[in-house]
């Protein structure tokens, strides 16, 4: 396998700069396409996955973070700060599964049947009963509860992080944190 000398790069292609992928290397800022793009293979899956935590189904999850990066996308060029794209993209999964939630809710108000939000059959094979048991009690949570566990312990986001995703306070995360965990614990202790 030959490996490539940087000093063999085209005069014209761009060099390659440390960037907000927290690994790796980012394309020069001139090409947002290559930002998005790398943006999408790092964090992706991640984004898909804490969707289907909030959300309950992959589906509407990968669609949500598809107009997540669609969104980014055509925000780029306006986006002052390229560091703050991945907190961009975890702002509008949130969002964006906010509005699938709700025009469930919509849809159940109104006696329109829709499939029940189910998880995926790799998801259901990997879980062992006491995860599916700790899963479908955090589903039973409040909305913000379960997003601020979300982000917390998948993403493994501080406070600030969170609340700036959230568009609440460092406050109103902790005493989220706190109130839902020991909800958790008062229902999974009394099956436990």
């Amino acid at each position: 396998m030959h490996t490539r000398n940087p000093a063999d790069r085209p005069s014209g292609e761009p060099r390659p700069r440390p960037g907000p992928l927290g690994h790796g290397l980012v394309p020069a800022p001139d090409r947002p396409d290559d930002l998005v793009h790398q943006l999408y293979r790092a964090h992706a899956l991640t984004l898909v996955r804490l969707a289907v935590l909030l959300l309950g189904d992959r589906p509407s999850a990968e669609d949500v973070v598809q107009d997540a990066f669609m969104g980014l996308h055509r925000t780029l060029s306006g986006l002052r700060d390229r560091d703050k794209a991945l907190a961009y993209l975890r702002t509008a999964v949130v969002n964006g599964s906010r509005s699938v939630l709700r025009a469930r809710n919509r849809s159940t108000r109104r006696q329109v049947p829709h499939e029940p939000p189910v998880w995926s059959a790799e998801s259901a094979a990997i879980a062992s009963e006491d995860r599916r048991e700790v899963l479908a009690a955090v589903a039973r949570l409040p909305r913000r509860s379960r997003e601020v566990l979300a982000l917390r312990y998948y993403l493994d986001l501080t406070e600030g992080e969170i609340a700036a995703a959230l568009g609440v306070s460092r406050g109103t995360v902790s005493s989220t944190a706190s109130r839902a965990l020991a909800a958790l614990a008062r229902e999974l202790g009394e099956n436990w």
